[in-house]
């Protein structure tokens, strides 16, 4: 092939790379399965008839809320749309591009919040709680009490403890509201289902489909809201940096101290 052959296949696939649309983020070498439905299914034959995939964003961050992402799915659903994976590893354009697809895909999908509030009243276990029954009572009015659920890591903070402390029972008003676990009305109106039963998967979001999906709606709903809510803490960037300790949000910080919605429990890098 000749030097201007060779220049111009390479612009032709530069060009079709960028029609392609937005990517995920690889590393050099690095090859990834897509997510499957495998674990899924093992919970469907097993007894379960409605299987969720669930993943958290926002543990880490320095403000605004945990997130917790839902999603839904039975012995007829298919295989995820082309491109969905673990939140981490898309671009910010690629997981707002997989949103209409996921929309359509599984049963119900929803994403629960718990406020910086919540986690400094109940601690970010207690709030990860909270998020996470949120999102299973928003999919449960649409398709019924899940029968179990995959959870990433390797921690389930999902479930309530046999021994309930004063923290399993405090809900985000600061009241005491009873066993999370058991059905009903809580006093603040919350509804709260019998805890479904857990699978733990340590790296979940890569290989669930269920979760992966999880990953990326939760992932964007609190991406979007962080972006909102910078329009009212502008000092923070956190349209940038979603809440995260960037070093433009430290200094921000330092100069200006907290604001309502940082997590004023944490041990907030305010002195440099």
């Amino acid at each position: 092939m000749t030097e201007l052959g060779l220049a111009s296949t390479t612009t032709e696939r530069a060009a079709a790379t960028r029609a392609a649309g937005p990517t995920m983020r690889k590393p050099a070498g690095a090859t990834r399965r897509a997510p499957h439905l495998r674990h899924e299914r093992a919970l469907l034959r097993d007894g379960a008839h409605l299987v969720a995939g669930m993943d958290e964003v926002g543990r880490g961050s320095l403000a605004g809320p945990v997130s917790v992402g839902v999603v839904v799915i039975d012995v007829r659903t298919r295989a995820c749309p082309v491109g969905v994976m673990d939140s981490k590893l898309l671009t910010p354009a690629a997981r707002t591009a997989l949103l209409p697809a996921l929309s359509r895909w599984g049963l119900a999908r929803g994403v629960g919040h718990a406020s910086a509030a919540e986690i400094d009243a109940v601690g970010i276990i207690g709030a990860l709680r909270l998020a996470g029954n949120r999102a299973l009572n928003a999919v449960a009015q649409k398709v019924g009490p899940v029968d179990a659920v995959l959870l990433d890591g390797s921690h389930d903070w999902l479930t309530p403890r046999a021994q309930g402390t004063l923290f399993d029972d405090l809900g985000p008003d600061g009241a005491l509201d009873g066993d999370l676990g058991a059905a009903g009305l809580r006093a603040d109106g919350e509804l709260w289902r019998p805890a479904p039963r857990v699978r733990m998967l340590v790296k979940a979001d890569l290989v669930c489909s269920s979760v992966a999906a999880a990953s990326v709606l939760a992932k964007c709903e609190r991406d979007g809201l962080m972006e909102r809510l910078a329009a009212d803490f502008p000092v923070y960037a956190w349209d940038a940096n979603k809440g995260y300790g960037s070093p433009d949000h430290i200094a921000a910080l330092r100069a200006h101290g907290p604001s309502p919605l940082h997590r004023c429990s944490w041990n907030l890098p305010l002195d440099g």
